[in-house]
């Protein structure tokens, strides 16, 4: 099973961050505007994703965890026949925090589009986190 890890340092505060993450109806407008075009929710503990690359996807979200300011949830949809991810809110100071991004997936030969798109989600979040907290 392929393993993907990433983070990024982005320079708002936690507390920030975490509020547009934990909204996991709101990909679309609060955390990854461009990257993820579209996310509705399929019920209290699903959402339907559209990424800008025409990707579309099922996410199950299976914790969100306050204290941890965590986020887990897995996909369905497309080529892959698993796929679970978390993304964890870390404290870096008063304006600082950085983003860990895990996945897990299969098959194997997916792990470079997926750690592709994670990468690109994860720029997206730091432009959009960083825009929002100069304007505000």
């Amino acid at each position: 099973m392929a393993s993907i890890h990433r983070d990024i340092l982005i320079d708002v505060p936690a507390t920030a961050l975490w509020d547009a993450l934990r909204d996991v109806g709101a990909l679309h407008t609060r955390l990854v505007p461009g990257f993820v075009t579209h996310c509705e929710m399929d019920g209290e503990a699903a959402r339907q994703v559209r990424f800008a690359n025409g990707a579309e996807v099922r996410e199950v979200i299976v914790t969100a965890d306050d204290t941890a300011h965590r986020i887990v949830w897995s996909a369905t949809g497309g080529r892959l026949t698993h796929h679970n991810a978390s993304a964890q809110v870390l404290d870096e100071g008063d304006s600082c925090c950085r983003v860990v991004w895990i996945a897990d997936l299969l098959p194997d030969a997916m792990a470079p589009a997926i750690a592709g798109m994670i990468e690109a989600g994860l720029q997206a979040m730091k432009a959009h986190a960083e825009k929002v907290a100069t304007a505000g």
